[in-house]
This record gives structure tokens, sequence and C-alpha cells, in this order.
């Protein structure tokens, strides 16, 4: 689709993810139907045929995160998405993606946990995601959208992470991500680049041929496993060299820092309904301002360290304190780092964090 077209549509943020994933070159999807996320497969079950590709209900999220690998692994985009526990029962394949060099998106628009939880937001798998999830010293690539808008262009950037670093790549969202309906102008990102033909620069991962009679180029075999004496350590060795060639795809988005003398770092739902009380502290004359960490994974750290000296910190996340221990390790001890707490499974309003923001601007904890 190009601008000009009737390219405006009013869709929730799962809505979103369908389209932008068709738009961005989805070819297969495979997944399991749970709550918040379940329009992502309802729409794609239709718009993915419709559009030339395959759409699979698998028989369990176990299923759908190895026929993710499959296909990843034959160099078809490819997703899956599912919700917080189903994103649990996954992490061995996400594991195996990473360790084997595959590239695959994973979307999680999570639910309130721990165990089977509630349907409401949380951002309790921030650990799950950013710190690997699974076993093994891997890494995902983290995409963390506000709005519906970015629900649908954040697909064209995880699928051209994915194939750029031949490794998983997670959008985390959460039940008001996904459930919340706003505008999207469904046009492809200016530079954008189809999921399509993505696949042909990494031809060389492919396993076609492997095994296959008549065939004159050499096998392909792509693996995980590595049992010869020091073979698993070089493997890793590359896949840190990968991780750290990943620090310079770091997002963030910055709002009335620059004369604030606290900064709330929030991302998310909850960076979006943070921006609401910021604002309106801003209108109050009140020096606060607004860091989201877009990318989770690269850790937008450097950024934040050049805004410490002289400034305070407030951490907000719908969580017991997970992000907070990143933005502690990037500050590194320069400023004074306090945390907010909204529980997990509560809908909170951008009134309702202005008097956290007004407790540490007055000098009190900001814990909760």
């Amino acid at each position: 689709m190009t601008a000009g077209q009737s390219d405006r549509i009013l869709v929730k943020g799962n809505e979103a993810i369908a389209y932008g994933a068709v738009d961005a070159g989805l070819k297969c999807y495979f997944g399991y139907p749970i709550t918040p996320q379940n329009e992502i497969p309802e729409m794609l079950s239709v718009l993915l045929p419709e559009a030339g590709g395959v759409f699979v209900q698998a028989e369990s999220e176990v299923g759908a995160v190895n026929m993710l690998l499959g296909a990843g692994a034959c160099g078809v985009p490819a997703m899956t998405s599912s919700s917080s526990c189903g994103i649990s029962l996954m992490q061995e394949g996400i594991s195996f993606l990473a360790g084997s060099h595959v590239p695959g998106v994973i979307v999680n628009m999570a639910r309130g946990g721990p165990g089977l939880g509630d349907l409401g937001p949380s951002q309790g798998d921030y650990f799950q995601a950013v710190k690997g999830g699974g076993h093994g010293d891997h890494r995902n690539l983290v995409l963390a959208p506000a709005t519906a808008q970015e629900c649908y262009d954040f697909m064209f950037k995880a699928f051209a992470l994915a194939f750029a670093y031949r490794n998983p790549v997670m959008v985390l969202g959460d039940a008001v991500v996904a459930q919340i309906k706003e505008p999207v102008q469904r046009v492809p990102p200016a530079g954008a680049v189809k999921a399509e033909h993505l696949q042909f620069l990494v031809r060389d991962q492919r396993i076609e041929g492997y095994g296959a009679r008549g065939k004159t180029a050499a096998p392909r075999l792509l693996k995980s496993v590595y049992l010869a004496e020091g073979e698993l350590a070089e493997r890793n060795r590359l896949l840190q060299r990968k991780y750290a060639d990943m620090r310079k795809e770091v997002l963030f988005e910055c709002e009335d820092v620059d004369d604030a003398e606290l900064i709330v770092v929030a991302f998310g739902s909850i960076g979006r309904t943070a921006r609401g009380a910021v604002r309106r502290l801003r209108g109050e004359n009140r020096k606060v301002g607004l860091f989201r960490p877009v990318t989770l994974y690269p850790f937008p750290d450097e950024a934040l360290q050049k805004l410490a000296p002289g400034r305070r910190f407030l951490v907000m996340e719908q969580n017991i304190g997970q992000m907070m221990e990143d933005v502690r390790l990037a500050v590194n001890g320069v400023s004074p780092v306090h945390w907010h707490g909204v529980m997990p499974g509560l809908f909170v309003s951008a009134n309702e964090l202005v008097e956290p923001i007004l407790r540490v601007l007055g000098g009190q904890s900001g814990s909760n």
C-alpha cells in the first residue's frame, strides 16, 4: 500500500499488528489463541491467505514456535504471537532460534501474572523479554510499541532486524496496547523494505538442498548443538559479537528533558500514560521530562548516562520493579533513581501518575 490511497483505518493495536505484518511481507504465521492477543491470529487468518501467505493454527505454543524455527531456517518471513504464559511455553524454541542463527518475529501482548493472572495490562514480562527468557546466553531484540500506529510500523522494523541479525525479534506490548483503538496510517514507514525481499540478503542461511540427491551445492546445516571441543565456545563468541553489533539499533524518545530536574522513564502503555502526566505538570511550569525506551534490548543506556548529571530519575512501570534495574545500571550511581510501580492488572490514568511525580519532585521517596 502506498500513500494517496484510502490508507487511514481505525483499528485496535492487535489489528494494527496484523495489518503491519502482512504489509511488511509476512508469508507464514503460526499461533495458538490466548487473550488479550486473539485479534492478531483472527485477523491474520483472513488477511494472510488473501495476500498469498499461509496461516496455521498450531496445536500449541510449543508447536507454533517450532514451526517458526522451521520457516525461518528456510528464509521465509514468519511470525508467531501469544501472551505471557504462552510465551513461556515458547522459550525453548526461542533459544533454539537464537542458537541456530535463524530470524523470526514473536509478538507478546502480555497479561497480568504470575501464573494465569488476569486479562488486564502488565509489564511483568520485561525480564523474560530482555534477559533472554530461555536457557543459555541468548538475546532477543525487543521493541516496545505504545500506540496502534507503532504496532503497525514496528512490524516492518521487526522483520528488518530479524533478517539483518538472523535473530529472534520480540514486539512486547500489553492489554492496553493490544486493545486500544486508534487511527492508523496503513502506509509503510519511510525506507521500509518488505521482508520478502530481505530473505534473499541472507540466502546462505537456507537449508535448501540439504541431503537432496543430485544437488551440486554444499549441504547447509543449521543447528544449535555443538559437541566438539571448543565448538560451542566459538559459537557463543560469534553470538556475543552479534549482540554487541545490535547496540547500534537503539531507539528511544525524549520529551522536555533539556531543562528537566526530574526525568520520568517509562515504556509501552505506561510510557504513553506518563506522557500525559508530564505534559500536565509542564503546563504548571514543573521541570519534569519524559524518556521512553523504544528498544528494550538494546537498552538506551548511553543516552541515559548523558542525561544523568544534575538530574533525578523516576522509573514508572507496571510490574514490581524490572526496568528499574537497567536504569540504575545505566546511571551507575551518578544520579538518584526512584521508582513507582503500578500493580499488574490495574488500569491507570495520567492523573493518577501526577502525584507520585510531585512526591519525587518534592524530595520524597519514589518507591511504591
